[in-house]
């Protein structure tokens, strides 16, 4: 009896803890976009017929509006990435240089920052929460304890309908139940309703209360500590299309921080502090694409596509791709998932589908996509 007494009163707490979380993001996304003009601004980079990059004082960005990284210090490296040898493979390819990289670079001490500038077509918006409408295509494994993910994600530029309407693709680290699970995430996007066009961008995502009231991309509201001054979040990485990024998401066995590499550089960290349920560990890793829209699941079916907008294509390849796929487990050195602990799963068949090539290569492969209802009478 005394056991259950204790559990209901740690569900409450967590409950108590998840509205209070929401709530304080909602004001301090609100605040951060309402702020914009009045940070420290170092340096601006104006990219030609493109993003407009402020150079910030790394000591006055937007995570130290956290409530619970108030008197946070920085970690400036993570304890364990550039000296494990496993993490530095050759088939990992060089570092993409990012558009805005051509113009400029930020001076020592600040990090870049993309500013929000809706195109004067572009209705303006300050929604940061996911949308409620979410169709997945993934391969993912559960039931460890895991502290970080790895692969190769080939780069593509889905259509999407509408500025309601996201595509990402993405690797996944995952804890807590369906309803109110902890998740950090990066990849690529097309998101014309966060970055006010239809470019392929790198971004970062996490939440604690799983997608419903909290949820933060990049550093749009704090949450996330960025270290690097030559990676942006949401940059463009448009001349990229048919190659691979490599995203990595490592847990510090120091300072359970949630690392985040972009190809063979270190991009920052969640703190541990953000978290309720996935301080210390994760339970399940993702990989693959997800649409968000008001119209997944319904009739009719938004037309905007996962991937490449091609359903799998394991011949040629042209679809969503993702190889190198790898965990880690209670900090151990990355390996490969044993084929069998994988589950390939699409919320939408006949939308969006799902392959995971385990014969006749030396790892395995997934592919996944599709192009929604776009020309395609199976999709609703």
């Amino acid at each position: 009896m005394a056991f259950k007494l204790v559990i209901l009163f740690t569900l409450l707490v967590l409950s108590f803890l998840t509205s209070q979380i929401a709530s304080t993001s909602k004001r301090h996304v609100a605040s951060q976009i309402k702020n914009t003009s009045k940070r420290d601004v170092v340096k601006t980079i104006r990219v030609k017929d493109g993003d407009i990059i402020d150079c910030i004082d790394i000591y006055k960005q937007p995570a130290f509006n956290h409530p619970a990284l108030k008197n946070h210090t920085i970690q400036m490296k993570s304890t364990h990435l550039e000296s494990r040898k496993d993490l530095q493979k050759s088939n990992s390819p060089k570092v993409p240089l990012q558009v805005w990289q051509q113009y400029g670079s930020c001076p020592n001490g600040t990090i870049p920052i993309r500013r929000s500038t809706p195109a004067k077509d572009h209705p303006s918006s300050s929604k940061i929460i996911i949308n409620p409408g979410h169709s997945f295509s993934v391969v993912l494994t559960e039931g460890f304890s895991y502290s970080g993910a790895k692969a190769n994600i080939k780069v593509w530029n889905p259509y999407v309908e509408s500025n309601g309407d996201y595509s990402t693709s993405q690797v996944m680290l995952r804890s807590g139940p369906i309803e109110s699970f902890d998740t950090a995430q990066a990849g690529w996007a097309v998101n014309p309703g966060l970055y006010y066009d239809n470019k392929t961008r790198l971004f970062a995502y996490w939440t604690v209360d799983g997608m419903k009231n909290t949820g933060c991309f990049d550093l749009t509201c704090p949450g996330f500590f960025q270290t690097s001054p030559e990676i942006v979040l949401g940059g463009d990485i448009t001349s990229y299309y048919g190659s691979e990024i490599t995203i990595q998401i490592s847990k510090d066995p120091y300072t359970d921080n949630w690392w985040l590499k972009y190809n063979d550089k270190e991009v920052g960290y969640w703190p541990a502090e953000i978290f309720l349920v996935m301080r210390n560990q994760a339970h399940l890793v993702q990989w693959g694409g997800e649409v968000c829209s008001p119209n997944v699941g319904t009739q009719p079916h938004t037309s905007t596509g996962m991937g490449s907008g091609r359903f799998s294509d394991f011949i040629f390849r042209r679809s969503g791709t993702m190889t190198g796929m790898l965990i880690e487990e209670n900090s151990n050195p990355l390996k490969q998932p044993e084929p069998e602990t994988l589950y390939v799963s699409s919320d939408e068949w006949n939308c969006y589908d799902a392959y995971l090539l385990k014969e006749g290569v030396p790892e395995p492969v997934f592919f996944y996509g599709g192009p929604g209802s776009r020309q395609n009478r199976r999709c609703p």
